[in-house]
């Protein structure tokens, strides 16, 4: 599996600021999400030159056409970089904080003879930017459009939606108060995890 991590947001509801340079935990959102997708290669962030700060090493870096164009500038961007050996990729946003590694192995098991598989919130709305694509299927759908929309992309393939499970694996931080809960429920969970494992 290949992996785009669409790390361009501007963040206006944040002040201006580079959203995937946020930390919860300590860690920057874009690592979060790239520690979703360990063995993805390659992995590829498009977003501003100021990530190469916090990326992972062996991590490309590569700017949509022109920047702050939109996640479909960003897709056709990272894509220009994924080798066409590679089958399918995952196409992530960059500021999910509690997206992992199992819900990207549910997302390839699901896709079956599918295009897209996508990952929906707990109100049943598809997450455009939380999925596993067969590579040579969003290259297509890509040269068949020439929105900037998710939705008229996704509307040219065939999708399977995936329920979220446990869990808040599309949570996104667009606003301070978003930021603010992830951070609270990082520190839950991982004070939750800590008790479970005194009390062993």
């Amino acid at each position: 599996m290949a992996a785009i991590v669409l790390a361009g947001g501007a963040g206006r509801r944040l002040g201006g600021v580079d959203k995937p340079l946020l930390t919860v935990e300590g860690t920057a959102l874009v690592r979060r999400v790239l520690a979703a997708v360990p063995d993805a290669r390659p992995a590829i962030a498009v977003g501003p030159p100021a990530l190469r700060t916090v990326l992972p090493a062996g991590v490309d870096l590569v700017r949509e056409d022109p920047p702050g164009a939109g996640p479909v500038a960003a897709i056709r961007a990272g894509l220009s970089l994924v080798p066409p050996s590679a089958p399918v990729v995952a196409v992530l946003a960059g500021d999910l904080p509690f997206v992992t590694a199992s819900v990207l192995s549910r997302l390839s098991e699901a896709l079956g003879e599918n295009d897209v598989a996508l990952l929906t919130d707990a109100g049943g709305r598809r997450q455009f930017l939380l999925g596993v694509w067969r590579t040579a299927a969003l290259r297509a759908a890509l040269s068949q459009t020439g929105s900037a929309a998710m939705r008229d992309l996704v509307s040219l393939v065939r999708v399977v939606e995936v329920p979220p499970g446990e869990g808040r694996p599309w949570f996104d931080c667009d606003t301070p108060e978003d930021l603010a809960d992830a951070r609270r429920l990082a520190q839950n969970a991982s004070e939750s995890s800590s008790d479970r494992t005194a009390d062993r």
